[in-house]
């Protein structure tokens, strides 16, 4: 086979596969209420959701206060983000049907996120895809967590795959250092959780794509391309 096929397709979880965005929102505000401040609106906090808990605590709390007191911060987000797992969370609009395709076509896909396996298998269960996904990687299942490439190859073990036939799609720049540094192609998702001061062109992926089934147009001119 054409080492250039795109064989397998791994998915990043937050802002990618699933629109988490609420449920995250939600628990920062929250935490923010306990300390007598503000809540942050959804066009605010939906830009740093991809950056976690500390990113979203940077946020409502600003960077000096989160960095004295991270600790006590983020085990208090975490708690109370996990009341609300899967409250207002879905999967992004016309992922399922992408699936359904990856499917029907035998190119198994998985998930590779940097979010502790501790929310991420109940989440990824709650949305009915665990038995789906060929194989579900999260930030602590390995040593190191994106933007190393150590989870990427990871799943490409599990999934069988060389790393040159597996496609990554995720929303943030470490999704495509990772992929790049594994040997993998990659794919920026415009419509997950870019800041206004992120430049992904500057990013080197092999594309974007604006929205789920653009993933299925995109590996379809690919294989078209490697045919000459």
């Amino acid at each position: 086979m054409n080492a250039t096929v795109i064989t397998a397709v791994l998915l990043d979880l937050d802002g990618t596969l699933v629109d988490t965005a609420p449920d995250m929102g939600a628990a920062l505000n929250e935490l923010l209420s306990d300390y007598d401040l503000s809540p942050v609106d959804y066009e605010t906090y939906r830009s740093r959701v991809s950056h976690g808990a500390k990113g979203l605590i940077d946020l409502g709390f600003g960077t000096e206060f989160a960095e004295q007191n991270f600790t006590t911060l983020r085990h208090r987000f975490l708690q109370l983000y996990a009341q609300r797992l899967c409250r207002e969370t879905r999967v992004f609009d016309g992922f399922l049907q992408v699936l359904d395709i990856l499917e029907a076509r035998g190119v198994p896909w998985g998930i590779v996120t940097n979010k502790p396996a501790g929310l991420t298998e109940p989440l990824v269960e709650q949305l009915g895809l665990m038995k789906r996904a060929t194989c579900v990687v999260s930030g602590d299942t390995c040593a190191r967590a994106k933007p190393d490439p150590m989870s990427l190859l990871h799943a490409a073990e599990i999934l069988q795959r060389s790393p040159a036939s597996c496609l990554y799609v995720g929303d943030a720049e470490r999704d495509i250092q990772a992929a790049t540094a594994a040997g993998m192609r990659s794919l920026v998702a415009s419509y997950g959780y870019l800041d206004a001061a992120d430049r992904p062109d500057a990013w080197r992926a092999d594309g974007l794509v604006e929205s789920p089934g653009e993933i299925l147009d995109w590996i379809d001119a690919w294989h078209s391309r490697s045919r000459y």
